[in-house]
């Protein structure tokens, strides 16, 4: 059994007690933050001094090689992996700047050489141009004695009847009228003469090409009368289909000629043989390329499909040994390239051959002309 001697009742106010756990909670939770806090801030700073940094000069270290700035290392300022890869970084870009170097000292020594030899090409041209105009000149020549011979033989019959008029006493007043007559055909006769001579020394002389504003469909008249009589020899009909409402335009006239005499004489011989072999020259202009068109066509036997497209080159001919070295077309292409023209030609067997060439007029700046001959003569 329990004996129960009485009841102690003890009461105690808890209240302080909560408050002071309240405040000491919050206490713990203030420190606790400030603390997560300032190594919070002390690992980013920590992060950003042994990562970022380095990570930002590796950044801007490849911006600069992406721009070829190859002169400049990378600097992390540490070791371990990023000292590592720092330096493998500044041992690929030295050997990029190294390649970089020899690709340049290569690409210079490249360029001279290209220099060199499109210096050496300028000087074959010009040296093809100059064996053209010879061969071209020696076509004429033949034509052009015979132009002159005629008139000149005119000029001394004329010259001998107007002798056998004039007596002691002058010219009888009866034959004054045909003396005038006569005197007026010996003027005819001898301007003509200085036409042919004029027009030949216009191919024939030495000057510096320059574009000059030029009648093209006259440049095409005076070449047709110097290859007249040749032409006749050889018995080809010329035919001028020209558009007298082209604008001028400036080109090298000479050169010009050049290109003409080589396409109706190709024309006129691929004739031979066919018994009225025929040549026609036409003109038009070309609003929409803002260019004048030559067609040199003839009714020859044309041009075999294999060989079409090998016309233009250099030495390539078809003709009989003796009778062409393949390169009057060559130089053709050449003076029209530098005319900023283009030129094509278009066969059928037994049909005949067309040769077109485009030359633009009044577009841009003027192109520098090939010099054939550099120097006045």
């Amino acid at each position: 059994s329990i004996n129960v001697l009485g009841v102690l009742d003890v009461a105690f106010d808890l209240h302080p007690v909560d408050k002071e756990m309240a405040a000491m909670q919050q206490r713990v939770f203030l420190i606790a933050g400030l603390q997560i806090l300032l190594i919070g801030i002390f690992i980013i700073l920590f992060i950003r001094r042994s990562v970022g940094d380095p990570i930002d000069k590796l950044i801007d270290g490849t911006r600069a090689v992406s721009a070829m700035d190859l002169d400049t290392p990378i600097d992390v300022g540490r070791g371990g992996e990023f000292g590592e890869l720092a330096s493998s970084f500044n041992a690929m870009r030295e050997r990029l700047r190294t390649a970089q170097e020899r690709s340049n000292r290569f690409t210079e020594e490249l360029e001279s050489k290209v220099e060199e030899r499109t210096n050496q090409l300028k000087i074959a041209h010009q040296k093809l141009l100059r064996s053209d105009r010879l061969a071209s000149l020696g076509q004429l020549s033949a034509s052009v004695a015979h132009e002159i011979n005629n008139p000149i033989f005119g000029v001394l019959n004329l010259s001998s009847l107007v002798q056998r008029i004039i007596d002691q006493n002058g010219i009888p007043p009866n034959r004054v009228p045909e003396v005038r007559r006569y005197l007026d055909q010996i003027v005819d006769e001898t301007a003509r003469v200085g036409r042919i001579v004029t027009d030949l020394l216009a191919f024939s002389r030495r000057s510096k090409p320059q574009q000059i504003e030029t009648n093209f469909n006259e440049t095409i008249r005076s070449t047709v009368s110097l290859l007249a009589h040749r032409l006749k020899l050889m018995n080809v009909e010329i035919d001028l289909r020209l558009d007298e409402q082209l604008p001028v335009i400036a080109c090298d006239a000479s050169q010009i000629q050049q290109v003409l005499i080589n396409l109706i004489m190709n024309g006129a011989e691929a004739t031979q043989g066919k018994g009225g072999g025929k040549v026609v020259v036409t003109t038009k202009m070309s609003e929409r390329e803002r260019a004048i068109i030559l067609e040199v066509a003839d009714n020859g036997d044309g041009i075999a499909p294999e060989n079409l497209a090998k016309i233009f080159d250099p030495f390539f001919t078809t003709k009989e040994e003796g009778k062409g070295v393949g390169l009057g077309l060559a130089v053709v292409y050449g003076i029209v390239e530098a005319h900023r023209g283009d030129i094509e030609a278009k066969s059928q067997h037994h049909v005949g051959t067309t040769f077109t060439v485009t030359l633009p007029y009044g577009e841009g700046e003027s192109h520098p002309i090939l010099e054939s001959d550099a120097q006045h003569g």
